[in-house]
């Protein structure tokens, strides 16, 4: 994934995968001879990765050729250069194209194209039977069809026959001229709620293909959310695909095509946007998990050689990570069951569920080991002594521990759900989310993301399923109280982080309600995990290093903070790089791109460390220290870039330990890096701390600085010196 992602921050990436199904995975691993993991994670692992994934080759050439036209969302990031950097890069021949600055809440970022921001899509027809079958097409790929404004629907009645289909599609008659569509298009793009347009026209008597093409790449130039068009037909409509070719608009034969290239372009937008997201191993800073406590509680159930979590340890796990669980306690015998379940508060209007606890059984259900809404004191004791004889009759090989009492969770407006983790034999934790209760394998709502996440994760994990609408207001029913749900999946994302022992977790059902989400059941599997090189390598996603953060003071007494960079730090760069000298350029034969490219970094490979300061109240960065991992994996290349109104302050010096320190940590053996001969100031730093300079073999302008970080010898990397 470190490759896939690195490739895809700089151009678009398709992927077209075999063996989606049992059948053709089986056939595709007796193949190759590895493992892809299930296709859904596979999927899940595509969407982080900022890529798109077609099913049919033709479906790859079409997302080809609307992914090069003018509407492709650029990965890269915009900059503005200085005019000392154009000199120094024009003279070395390295253009520079001139570039707006674009706000990084954005996301999105262009050169001199159009961006594209969502998938709310408007269809623009002269047949209303065509029109009708692309939004039918639209619908099938979950693409929402944009709702219009009433200042959007006024205007269209304006210019539009009183005979318009007055909603989305948008017919505009079949003898429709080059104005009607041109007024229409403009209208539907003006429109806040519409990010597209999918435009169509069928060859009629009175209609002029041609002219009506060169008024759509006329607006094309106006706006910047994309035209997809559709001219059905052959010869007669040829010349308008000529010119929309010649404008780089994408432009398709049939309509169900022109919609789908819609939806490749959203797509790989919202891919986009997920690999922006840099999430931290906990999103809950002001309640932290009690990551020791869960993990004892694990090793010990591994030392006595289980597996499988009871219950109530299954219950303190969550507990350990601030997850809310209903109240229980395990009883060995029927008075202890009582005990319990007077505790807790037993009365008709508050009852108790009574279970089997035992590790040979998975699903107590099955087994008949589950008593509900028992609300007296006869009743415990008689259902205790009931539930120990039917599961001794179903499960006779089974070892019965006792029974579990725990409060029934009564909620009339609760909407039963789960939440999961399992463990993928390629890419490592994957959390499940969806439709909850005893018919999880019939319903089959649920989907899958890689942790970790962050709140904007969550919230596409939560919508990429059915059960979501039933999240808002239904019926009789409240809305659910969703940030009680985002607060449970980043928990369980923070497990999925910390915790490499669990292989498999069920939290179901997870009942959320107007007031709150609840764990009413929950089953842990563990098992002792590999062993890696550090605390994240069973992730295939490394979070956001917020741990590697620390707080210093210069010398003049200005107070910084250096800490990993992330990708909304875009401005700060920009800032940053403007103020670099023309010596430090030349120096470190840096390209704009180079360093804005440093805020897209795959943390598993690479670290970017940048030094910050509160200047006048506005965050400024004073200098970078980072290093990418080479390809054996042993060794790393170091860059440091020190801002020139603060060095003398030690402040290269303390990024470099810094830097070092967490590439020692990770199992890197050496780092190194090449500086100019002429960089004496560069070359002194790094002998201060005990960096190697050598000659470069046929590089007289060259040096090699390198560093054992485990105090090997360097013999062996002599060969590139002389």
């Amino acid at each position: 994934m470190s490759g896939l992602k690195a490739a895809a921050r700089i151009k678009p990436v398709i992927v077209l995968k075999v063996g989606r199904h049992d059948a053709g995975a089986a056939a595709s691993m007796s193949h190759t001879g590895a493992l892809v993991g299930s296709d859904a994670t596979f999927s899940a692992a595509l969407s982080r990765s900022g890529v798109i994934r077609v099913e049919t080759v033709s479906e790859m050439f079409s997302a080809a050729k609307c992914l090069s036209s003018r509407y492709r969302p650029s990965p890269a990031m915009s900059f503005t250069p200085t005019s000392s950097m154009n000199n120094l890069l024009d003279h070395k021949q390295m253009p520079i194209p001139e570039l707006t600055p674009i706000s990084p809440a954005a996301l999105m970022r262009t050169c001199s194209t159009p961006t594209y921001q969502g998938g709310r899509l408007a269809i623009i027809t002269n047949g209303g039977g065509p029109g009708v079958m692309a939004a039918d097409k639209a619908t099938d790929l979950n693409i929402d069809l944009a709702e219009f404004t009433e200042c959007t629907y006024a205007a269209l009645n304006k210019v539009l026959p009183n005979v318009w289909s007055h909603g989305n599609p948008v017919d505009v008659i079949g003898e429709a001229p080059p104005s009607r569509y041109r007024d229409a298009i403009d209208i539907c793009l003006s429109d806040p709620g519409v990010d597209g347009a999918v435009v169509i026209l069928t060859p009629q008597a009175m209609t002029n293909p041609e002219g009506v093409a060169e008024a759509v790449v006329e607006l094309a130039s106006q706006h910047q959310k994309p035209i997809i068009t559709s001219w059905m037909g052959g010869t007669q409509v040829e010349s308008g695909r000529v010119l929309f070719r010649q404008a780089k608009i994408p432009t398709c034969r049939t309509l169900e095509s022109a919609v789908e290239a819609f939806g490749f372009i959203a797509t790989y937008h919202k891919n986009q946007q997920l690999l922006l997201q840099t999430p931290a191993q906990s999103s809950r800073q002001h309640d932290p998990p009690d990551v020791d406590g869960a993990r004892m509680i694990i090793e010990s159930a591994l030392a006595e050689k289980r597996s499988v979590l009871t219950e109530p340890e299954a219950y303190a796990v969550l507990g350990a990570f601030r997850i809310p669980a209903v109240r229980n306690g395990v009883a060995r015998s029927a008075t202890e069951a009582l005990i319990i379940a007077e505790s807790i508060g037993l009365s008709s209007t508050k009852p108790v569920a009574m279970k089997i606890l035992s590790h040979d059984i998975s699903h107590k259900s099955d087994a008949g080991g589950v008593r509900l809404n028992i609300t007296d004191a006869e009743s415990v004791r008689s259902n205790y002594r009931e539930l120990i004889d039917t599961v001794k009759k179903t499960c006779p090989e089974a070892s019965i521990e006792g029974v579990t009492v725990e409060a029934m969770f009564k909620s009339s407006s609760g909407r039963e759900l789960l939440v999961g983790l399992t463990r993928d034999p390629v890419f490592g934790p994957i959390l499940s989310f969806g439709s909850g209760g005893t018919s999880v394998e019939i319903m089959k709502d649920s989907a899958l993301a890689l942790p970790p996440l962050n709140r904007h994760l969550a919230i596409d994990l939560i919508e990429r399923t059915k059960v979501s609408k039933m999240l808002f207001k239904f019926r009789n029913m409240p809305p659910a109280n969703r940030e009680a749900l985002l607060d449970v999946l980043l928990r369980v994302s923070s497990m999925a982080c910390e915790l490499p022992w669990i292989q498999e977790m069920d939290i179901n059902p997870l009942i959320v309600d107007e007031n709150g989400a609840t764990a009413v059941d929950a089953r842990i599997r563990v098992d002792y995990p590999k062993l890696t090189s550090g605390p994240y390598e069973h992730l295939a996603i490394h979070p956001y290093p917020a741990n590697r953060c620390e707080h210093a003071q210069l010398p003049n007494g200005i107070n910084i903070t250096i800490r990993p960079i992330r990708p909304e730090d875009i401005d700060l760069k920009k800032a940053f790089v403007r103020e670099l000298s023309e010596e430090a350029i030349r120096h470190l034969r840096l390209t704009p791109e180079m360093l804005v490219r440093l805020t897209q970094i795959d943390y598993h490979t690479e670290l970017a460390l940048i030094a910050v300061a509160q200047i006048d109240n506005i965050e400024v960065e004073l200098g970078l220290a980072r290093y990418v991992a080479s390809p054996d994996k042993r060794s790393c290349e170091f860059l440091l870039v020190v801002s020139n109104r603060w060095q003398g302050q030690g402040l290269g010096h303390r990024l470099m330990r810094q830097l070092m320190d967490i590439a020692r940590d990770r199992g890197y053996e050496r780092m190194e890096g090449e500086v100019l001969r002429g960089n004496t100031k560069m070359l002194k730093l790094l002998e201060s701390l005990n960096f190697q300079i050598l000659d470069m073999e046929n590089e007289d302008d060259i040096k090699l600085a390198q560093i054992q970080l485990h105090g090997k010898s360097s013999r062996s990397f002599e060969r590139r010196s002389v």
